[in-house]
């Protein structure tokens, strides 16, 4: 059953039963109540003119949103063509990164009745199957494949900091996959045979343990500056400063800008646009700092607010909570920069332009969506109004005939 819009349905249930006393009144014959129904006609006129005036807006309004959605769809592919003419060229495969991120993926599938070791097979010997699922295609990765690192020592020392159970924890886009990933029942109990779980038993690896996920929207992203005209989108943070002005010696730099992120996830992940870098890499590390020795970090102990690490293995989780003994190694780390920051300046703005282009195009098809529904409900009103006046009309000459 049609049901009119707030903002279309302007008149349709209006003055019904007022309506129907006045034609009655009509066929009582008085001078004055023809007069009403004079002025009732006209008014029925008005209301069919303005929602005439109405539906023609709309219509006007829907072909500017659809010429500007064409635009945005013929600038979008002449991005991706650029953008192509760059992954054609030919580029040196380094055997060492490659060996790196198979490193990685092993270690994930080690932990093959975990919700990261499920989704590691699932991407890799069921894609076909799977890609499409909403569950899916709302996951981006674990944290392990989703930043890679420069240095090995550095890559184990981040993983160590992290701790294994969030470098296997899934992150998931927007909390819509959060929800997609587990199901309950009315009593509060998991419901085995959907989400992750049922998956995971349909491929003969039941989920058995908690696992962590990380859902991008619902983090407090980082607000603050990037480093001007720099491709991977580094935060500008504020460097750790003795009295004197001068940075603590042996200082690094800040682990968060310590982590390339590939292309594809430098930009528009979330409705306002962020990456994986300002979302993500900082709600884990935020200002952790990185030291070349430990004797340096415990030097600059003042200064460290948010943790700190050393290249010779000392860590300092965050501000009075020291980590001693010999670095450990959790069996997983970041894999190995394959040149990703290497990449122009050129090549990362057209990848920002598309992101952000394609932002606008889904907020123009919304946009479009909403109109088509307010031009439909106008339309139904239109109709009902046109339908009510010929009746008026027909009732009206009716009435003139059995007066003749």
């Amino acid at each position: 059953m049609f049901i009119p819009s707030s903002q279309d349905q302007m008149y349709a249930d209006q003055e019904d039963a007022h309506l129907n006393s006045k034609i009655n009144g009509v066929q009582g014959g008085s001078l004055q109540e023809a007069e009403m129904a004079v002025s009732m006609s006209k008014k029925m006129e008005n209301d069919l003119s303005k929602l005439g005036g109405i539906i023609k807006k709309h219509e006007e309004d829907l072909k500017i949103l659809q010429s500007q959605r064409n635009k945005m769809e013929r600038t979008i592919l002449d991005l991706r063509v650029t953008l192509g003419m760059y992954h054609s060229s030919p580029k040196a495969v380094d055997p060492v990164c490659i060996k790196s991120e198979e490193e990685t993926s092993e270690s994930i599938s080690k932990h093959d009745k975990s919700a990261a070791g499920v989704l590691y097979q699932l991407n890799t010997h069921h894609a076909s199957h799977t890609s499409e699922l909403p569950l899916i295609k709302n996951v981006l990765g674990t944290v392990a494949t989703l930043g890679r690192v420069d240095d090995d020592n550095l890559s184990r020392l981040l993983s160590e900091y992290l701790g294994k159970d969030l470098m296997l924890a899934v992150v998931c886009k927007t909390y819509d996959g959060v929800k997609a990933l587990e199901a309950y029942d009315k009593d509060g109990s998991i419901i085995k045979g959907s989400g992750l779980h049922g998956l995971g038993a349909s491929i003969g690896r039941p989920l058995t343990n908690r696992f962590n996920v990380i859902c991008l929207e619902k983090l407090r992203p980082y607000f603050g500056e990037f480093i001007p005209s720099e491709p991977q989108r580094r935060l500008d943070l504020l460097k750790p400063q003795l009295p004197n002005g001068n940075t603590p010696l042996g200082f690094i730099g800040f682990a968060v800008n310590m982590i390339n992120v590939d292309t594809a996830n430098l930009f528009g992940l979330t409705p306002n646009g962020l990456g994986l870098r300002e979302t993500l890499f900082y709600s884990l590390f935020s200002s952790l700092q990185v030291y070349k020795t430990r004797a340096e970090m415990l030097q600059a102990l003042p200064l460290i607010s948010d943790g700190a690490i050393s290249l010779d293995g000392g860590m300092l989780k965050t501000t009075g909570v020291f980590s001693l003994g010999d670095q450990a190694d959790i069996g997983l780390k970041f894999p190995k920069s394959s040149g990703v920051a290497n990449l122009s300046v050129t090549y990362y703005e057209t990848e920002k332009q598309i992101k952000a282009m394609e932002l606008k195009k889904e907020k123009a098809q919304k946009d479009m969506k909403r109109l088509l529904m307010l031009l439909s409900n106008a339309r139904a009103s239109f109709e009902i109004k046109k339908h009510e006046f010929l009746m008026f009309l027909a009732q009206g000459s009716s009435y003139i005939h059995q007066e003749q």
